[in-house]
């Protein structure tokens, strides 16, 4: 199954989190294939950002500047949208962020998603909905194999519990209010959606390895790295937000059989080191990029995280299609289009269209 544009034409999609990185990704496609967006946030957190730098507001049937721990507001919001689908992207989305304000952390991302479930609850017109949360919301034993579905949920600093607190408030959700064997009566179809490390053009979020890296060079100083051994599952931002509507295509279309987690992450050799990551930056960066290790003392954040992917490969037939060093290059070349003075919408398009049509080709050759 790849993302159907036929199947997007005309829906009423309710997106929470369309300001930030990824949610900004995922509104460009969503408009591009005709979807009516309702986008629901706070607005950028960053100057600047891809809201703004490519024009996302533009392309959206409605938007709304709200917060997720504002119940009111989203209830009432997604009430008079009348959505379809419902995506829910919102969150405070930053480790080191969340030793700093762990009570925002968890207001935001358990509360939050409290919240966006109770309005569903309120909003007859939901058939599928897609709660987006996190890799980091496994119990990390530092296992040198990928996390599956079925591991307890966890989490050692704030933000970590947080998603694994999202996911089980998820299933509580859908298990009291939305149950499989009173589908025909209520009729929502509700998963999560659970991705690795992402990388891609627009991200400016502070502590991010890849904007940090290109900020740095810009100025000809070197990166400094906290952890260069980390492994993480790294992938563009464009894998995630496909996994996330073709489980929403899924959702929508057949049911609570696709109720429950799912993870999105990179095949396993894209499972790599920062050090591994920063070389591919350099190598396309060129002229005197350079990184040094951070000898400051750090908060704990886990060494070793990677997923398994294989349920969503199996049963919603979704496999990455493009590898680090493509996402690599993808991210490079878009900072140097805005840099370039490039219309970014229209670069953000372009790479939309080239991902998805490197995802046909990987359908139809499996």
């Amino acid at each position: 199954m790849v993302v159907d544009p036929a199947f997007w034409q005309g829906k009423r999609v309710f997106l929470t989190g369309h300001t930030g990185f990824k949610g900004g990704w995922m509104s460009l496609w969503l408009a591009s294939m005709g979807a009516k967006v309702a986008g629901y946030a706070l607005q950028p957190n960053t100057q600047p950002s891809l809201f703004d730098t490519a024009g996302v507001l533009a392309t959206l049937e409605q938007n709304h500047f709200g917060d997720v721990c504002d119940r009111e507001k989203l209830t009432a919001a997604m009430v008079k949208f009348r959505p379809d689908v419902v995506i829910h992207m919102a969150a405070q989305a930053l480790v080191r962020y969340s030793y700093a304000e762990p009570v925002e952390t968890y207001a935001t991302n358990v509360m939050g998603t409290v919240h966006v479930l109770d309005a569903i609850r309120q909003c007859d017109s939901v058939r599928a909905a897609v709660m987006v949360t996190s890799d980091k919301c496994y119990q990390n034993n530092e296992w040198p194999w990928g996390y599956r579905e079925n591991e307890p949920m966890g989490g050692h600093d704030p933000y970590s519990n947080s998603k694994g607190c999202a996911e089980l408030v998820t299933a509580a959700y859908r298990e009291s209010f939305f149950p499989a064997a009173r589908y025909a009566d209520h009729g929502v179809a509700i998963a999560s959606g659970r991705a690795g490390n992402v990388i891609g053009g627009g991200d400016w979020s502070a502590d991010r390895l890849v904007p940090d890296a290109i900020a740095a060079f810009q100025k000809g100083v070197p990166l400094m790295i906290r952890n260069p051994g980390a492994v993480r599952p790294w992938q563009h931002a464009l894998e995630p937000v496909s996994g996330y509507l073709v489980l929403a295509q899924a959702l929508a279309q057949q049911g609570t059989a696709f109720n429950g987690g799912w993870n999105f992450g990179p095949n396993d050799t894209d499972a790599r080191s920062v050090r591994e990551v920063v070389e591919l930056v350099i190598e396309q960066w060129g002229e005197s990029a350079r990184w040094q290790q951070d000898g400051a003392e750090q908060p704990h954040e886990a060494n070793f995280l990677k997923l398994d992917c294989s349920k969503a490969k199996q049963y919603l037939g979704w496999v990455p299609s493009w590898n680090l060093p493509t996402a690599v290059e993808a991210t490079v070349a878009w900072h140097r289009a805005k840099t370039g003075g490039e219309n970014m919408q229209q670069v953000c398009l372009a790479q939309i269209q080239h991902y998805s049509v490197a995802a046909q080709q990987r359908a139809a050759n499996k």
